[in-house]
């Protein structure tokens, strides 16, 4: 956690943060328009906040767009603020920013990094191999993981397929994408969805995950990009509030052999 403190220190870089806590997925020009520091300043400031995992990239083309990474400030929660306590502190958080906050701009795509100690080949197979998923997620995901497959999910004892819930890139060790899954009427019985947001979360496009595989010395960097939101997005809201945890789940269960819950 030094390096994190480190990077906080730095007004700065808080500002560099704000910036991106407010619109996500901006490049480096983008970054400096909003800054009275000159570019090279900028880079320097972000390379400390990368360095400490607070800010994740990602390459669209050739363009490099930066993430605000929650990761590390989540660990300090986690460490200081009892679990009894966190939904009171949740709570007044939200309520203060209910109060004095504009509404932010929307972020049509959710990236998340963290940093496993395992080899790629295991963590390919914690999100392909069915018996993993459900020990960390709760979800049974059955396809044979060639581009183009079918996929299966099986989540509250509720099986869903769709000739569109697909995988749609897979690279062994490296890369996988598939497409979300959808929303029956079923689902959204099981898992206690309300008829009002089910409707929303019907009429969305369908959207994609990718995850992202990089061998860092004896550990794996993982980055999950989801995106393929609508703007005001029901899927978006719902999942940057679900990967968190399934990532620490992942997290957990490939470092210690331990689920954080195991499934009902």
């Amino acid at each position: 956690m030094d390096e994190v403190f480190k990077a906080l220190a730095d007004a700065s870089r808080r500002r560099l943060l704000d910036g991106l806590n407010a619109r996500d997925g901006q490049t480096l020009r983008e970054l400096c328009a909003g800054l009275d520091m000159t570019r090279q300043s900028v880079s320097k400031h972000l390379a400390v906040l990368e360095a400490a995992n607070l800010v994740t990239t990602v390459w669209r083309g050739r363009e490099k767009l930066h993430y605000l990474n929650a990761v590390p400030i989540n660990a300090i929660a986690d460490r200081w603020i009892s679990q009894y306590d966190r939904e009171r502190v949740r709570a007044l958080d939200d309520l203060k920013a209910a109060l004095e906050q504009e509404p932010m701009n929307d972020t049509p795509s959710f990236v998340y990094t963290t940093y496993i100690k395992t080899t790629p080949e295991r963590l390919w197979q914690a999100l392909t191999d069915p018996a993993f998923t459900r020990r960390y997620w709760g979800v049974t995901l059955t396809s044979d993981w060639k581009p183009g497959s079918a996929m299966t999910w099986e989540q509250f004892g509720v099986t869903v397929s769709d000739p569109e819930q697909v995988v749609l890139e897979s690279e062994p060790g490296r890369r996988l994408a598939y497409t979300w899954h959808t929303f029956t009427p079923e689902f959204a019985t099981a898992c206690g969805l309300s008829d009002e947001l089910t409707a929303r979360v019907s009429a969305e496009p369908r959207s994609k995950v990718t995850f992202e595989i990089e061998p860092v010395d004896d550990m794996v960097r993982l980055t999950v990009v989801h995106d393929g939101f609508p703007p005001q997005s029901a899927v978006r809201e719902g999942v940057s509030q679900g990967w968190p945890a399934i990532v620490a789940g992942l997290k957990t269960l490939l470092e210690t052999g331990e689920a954080l819950t195991e499934p009902q």
